[in-house]
């Protein structure tokens, strides 16, 4: 093996966007949040930190996107992937609304209904 295919990045790894340094990924803080969004590292505050900007409720066109910064202690996993599972992540939860048929055989409520016994009254 040589020295390039050790530093190489591994073929499932995403491509940066546009050589400008984004990555589509999955990121894990201490095991307990679980955030995806475009990562990068960057340097701020004297140290190199992730940026990872979120899409919001899965469409970043319509409605922008939240960055957040982390240090590299607060990272538990990365796991990279591409822009369409990000958004799929991202996007709000939307439960199964199920539909019920109106069955034909109901009366209405307002038809006059004769009662067993009402004749006696």
């Amino acid at each position: 093996m040589t020295v390039d295919e050790i530093t190489s990045a591994p073929p499932s790894a995403p491509a940066a966007a546009d050589g400008d340094g984004w990555e589509w990924a999955v990121v894990e803080l201490f095991g307990h949040r679980r955030l995806s969004g475009r990562v990068r590292e960057e340097e701020r505050f004297g140290a190199k930190m992730l940026r990872i900007d979120i899409p919001v409720k899965g469409e970043p066109a319509v409605n922008g996107w939240t960055t957040q910064f982390y240090g590299g202690a607060a990272i538990f996993s990365v796991t990279f992937t591409d822009e369409a599972a990000v958004m799929r992540i991202n996007r709000p939860y939307e439960p199964y609304r199920a539909q019920l048929a109106v069955r034909d055989d109901f009366a209405d409520p307002d038809d006059e209904m004769s009662v067993a016994g009402d004749d006696e009254l």
